[in-house]
C-alpha cells in the first residue's frame, strides 16, 4: 500500500523522515512571523506565529517520537552513532522542549508575551532556532555523509573526526 502511495518511502528505514522537515519549517516560520509581527507591531501577524509554533511544537514532538523510536536501528557505524546520532538527539529533544514550553507559554499570553517579557520570549525562541539548526545539520551528515537514510552502501561508514568520509 505505502509503496502504491509513496514509493521513495518504501526504501527508508524508518518513517523518521517523513516528518522531520515539518518542524524545522514551521518553527523557522514560526520565529520569522514573530519578529516581522513585534516590529510591525501587528498581532494579526503574532497569531500566525502563534499558530506556526503550535504546528511546529506538535509537529516537533511527533519527529523527535520517531526519531527515538527508529535510532537503535538506523544503519550506523557504532562511532557515527556516537559522534553524530546522539548529539543529534539529544540537541532535538531540546528544541522540543522549548518549542513546548514556548507554544505553552504564547498560548496563555496570547498571540505572545507582553512587552515586559517578549524579550525573554524571543531569546527563547532564537535558542530554538539555533538548536534546531545545529540539530537538522547532524541529521544531514548522518544522511549524506553516513547514508543514514538509506541502503546505498553495503554497510555503515566509520566516523571521520574533522572531515567528511564521503564527497
Amino acid at each position: 500500500m505505502l509503496a502504491r502511495l509513496l514509493p521513495g518511502a518504501e526504501h527508508l528505514q524508518n518513517p523518521h523522515p517523513l516528518f522531520v522537515h515539518f518542524p524545522i519549517a514551521f518553527l523557522y516560520g514560526a520565529a520569522l512571523l514573530y519578529a516581522i509581527g513585534w516590529l510591525m507591531r501587528r498581532d494579526a501577524i503574532a497569531f500566525a506565529a502563534l499558530w506556526m509554533l503550535v504546528l511546529g511544537a506538535v509537529s516537533a514532538a511527533l519527529a523527535a517520537y520517531t526519531g527515538w523510536w527508529s535510532a537503535a536501528g538506523v544503519m550506523l557505524d557504532p562511532s557515527v552513532k556516537e559522534h553524530v546520532l546522539q548529539p543529534h538527539m539529544r540537541i532535538m529533544v531540546a528544541t522540543t522542549a522549548i518549542a513546548i514550553v514556548l507554544a505553552i507559554w504564547a498560548l496563555i499570553e496570547r498571540p505572545m508575551p507582553p512587552a515586559s517579557r517578549r524579550y525573554i520570549f524571543m531569546a527563547g525562541v532564537i535558542v530554538m532556532i539555533a538548536l534546531i539548526t545545529k540539530g537538522a545539520d547532524l541529521g544531514g551528515i548522518m544522511v549524506y555523509d553516513y547514508n543514514g537514510g538509506g541502503g546505498a552502501c553495503p554497510q555503515p561508514i566509520p566516523y571521520v573526526a574533522d572531515r567528511a568520509p564521503v564527497r
